[in-house]
């Protein structure tokens, strides 16, 4: 039998009259508390980094390739689509889809309203997932085979500003030698919250963009990339620049947006800030509970001490009486934490001012391993911390001991 383990069991146990009890029950609340904010901090900045992240890629793909010229413009330099290094592309493993793509700036003009937009012309190719998720009337434009198609796909920001509905009419004016014009109808509305985008950007058919470039029916601005890892997008960037041709650029969306991935990288850091806190906070509060127990039980350290009991026999007693405590308060935190979480999830009851954090309702994101790996760090972190105050074992005299009251 453990005789540590055996004799810790009885003290946790205690007796009616234990003055430890409320300051023990405390000690398991303020460390349920801290490991359920640990748990949510963790969880809502993974679920809104995913969410920014998906969000900005939905727009640009993972990576982009075009000419040179082309990089930050609003207007793209025509290539050919049907240069050979595309079948090499789709031979490379964890790229996911490709697609071609045309930018082009346009004025739309309604009766009272101009307003500046950057027309995205697509093909029947394009990867429709993203914006499926955010369509809010209408549905998207139908790209026919056999003829180009006026209709658009417009954000509710645009909507908005210009008073537009789905099936109303729009004039685009192009700024180009000759100026040109198009009429295009309203197929479908969408809010996707990243308003940065969603006030500028419109969906189109490739062959109107085309048509206004003079381009021929194989000349387009660019190919966009998916991929199934983002973790692995910098590895396959350079893969895809060794293959592409010598007057070609990949670009990806890491490189083309850094002052928005810096700041979701920066959140990682904010976590950690929180997360070191609240365990701080939780190792005092189990010192204390640590300390009050040893006070307590100082006539029983005394006499186990006479019996010959030593230091260290003893320390362990008081260290798997506080683990007991942390692992009641990792329990209870990550009841509550991973509810509250599910529960966000699924039903998302705590909203957002969508203006300020591009999305309408705090995002959550679970991942067992990073909770698992956050718990037995919040373990061993609290452990460590009681080995020093356990040290005061070791400086009580068995006879002032077994005399204390």
């Amino acid at each position: 039998m453990n005789f540590e383990l055996f004799l810790a069991k009885k003290i946790i146990k205690g007796g009616k009259n234990s003055f430890s009890k409320p300051i023990i029950r405390i000690s398991i609340v303020a460390i349920t508390l801290g490991i359920t904010m640990m748990t949510l901090s963790l969880s809502i900045v993974q679920g809104f980094q995913a969410e920014i992240e998906k969000k900005v890629i939905g727009f640009g793909s993972h990576i982009q390739i075009s000419t040179y010229e082309s990089i930050g413009l609003l207007e793209n330099k025509p290539i050919s689509k049907n240069r050979e290094f595309v079948d090499s592309l789709k031979k490379i493993k964890g790229i996911n889809h490709i697609q071609i793509f045309a930018n082009k700036g346009a004025i739309l003009k309604t009766e009272e309203n101009n307003y500046m937009v950057v027309i995205k012309g697509i093909g029947q190719d394009y990867e429709w997932t993203f914006f499926n998720q955010y369509i809010k009337e209408g549905k998207i434009p139908q790209l026919d085979s056999n003829k180009k198609t006026n209709e658009i796909l417009i954000s509710s920001i645009i909507s908005d500003k210009l008073q537009l509905h789905v099936g109303d009419d729009v004039l685009a004016y192009f700024i180009q030698q000759p100026p040109r014009i198009r009429k295009f109808t309203v197929s479908g509305i969408y809010n996707t919250g990243l308003g940065e985008m969603d006030e500028k950007m419109i969906l189109g058919d490739i062959r109107q963009i085309q048509k206004l470039n003079g381009w021929e029916d194989h000349q387009i601005g660019g190919f966009e990339i998916l991929i199934d890892d983002l973790d692995k997008i910098k590895e396959l960037d350079e893969k895809i620049y060794e293959i592409i041709d010598y007057d070609l650029t990949s670009t990806s969306i890491i490189d083309a947006r850094p002052e928005l991935f810096n700041w979701l990288a920066l959140m990682d850091t904010n976590v950690i800030v929180i997360i070191s806190l609240l365990i701080l906070v939780c190792g005092i509060d189990i010192i204390s509970a640590l300390l009050i127990l040893i006070l307590e039980r100082t006539s029983m350290i005394g006499i186990l001490k006479a019996l010959g009991a030593k230091n260290a026999s003893i320390r362990k007693v008081f260290i798997y009486n506080a683990a007991h405590l942390i692992l009641y308060g990792l329990f209870f935190g990550n009841l509550f934490g991973i509810g509250i979480s599910l529960l966000q999830l699924e039903y998302g009851f705590i909203g957002l001012p969508q203006e300020a954090y591009f999305i309408d309702k705090v995002p959550i994101q679970i991942d067992f391993l990073n909770l698992v790996l956050l718990n037995i760090g919040t373990l061993l972190c609290c452990l460590l911390m009681l080995i020093i105050p356990s040290n005061i074992i070791a400086k009580i005299s068995p006879i002032k001991a077994i005399r204390f009251d």
